[in-house]
């Protein structure tokens, strides 16, 4: 089983889910909004991380590369639910902003990581 020490993506999805969980109750109880986006953006938020996480204890480099790959399908799946949030009203432009930085950095350094790997394994 190939462990990986802690870096800089697992510790910015956990942030990053966090901050997802925060504003599905922010907006949940706050603004009495119980909807499908929101246990959208809750799953597909968290599961970055979780994904993440479970690369730590990859069981070979391929395996690492699948689990970072749906790491960041989950990210671009996030980035779209983002977007319906500010289109249907429910958070403003500069929540939007803030939360879809966070979101678009994970989705680079995912990119790197993977691409990276993926060469590795073709040689």
């Amino acid at each position: 089983m190939l462990q990986r020490k802690e870096n800089i993506i697992l510790k910015k999805t956990e942030a990053f889910a966090d901050r997802v969980i925060k504003m599905h109750n922010y907006l949940k109880y706050s603004k009495h909004r119980d909807s499908d986006i929101l246990k959208q953006i809750l799953r597909s938020g968290t599961s970055i991380g979780a994904n993440t996480a479970e690369s730590r204890f990859a069981q070979s480099e391929a395996d690492f590369v699948s689990k970072l790959s749906i790491a960041l399908k989950e990210a671009n799946e996030t980035r779209y639910w983002l977007q319906r949030l500010r289109g249907g009203g429910y958070i403003t432009e500069a929540e939007f902003d803030s939360m879809l930085k966070d979101n678009e950095e994970i989705i680079s350094i995912l990119v790197k990581i993977t691409g990276t790997m993926k060469r590795k394994l073709q040689k």
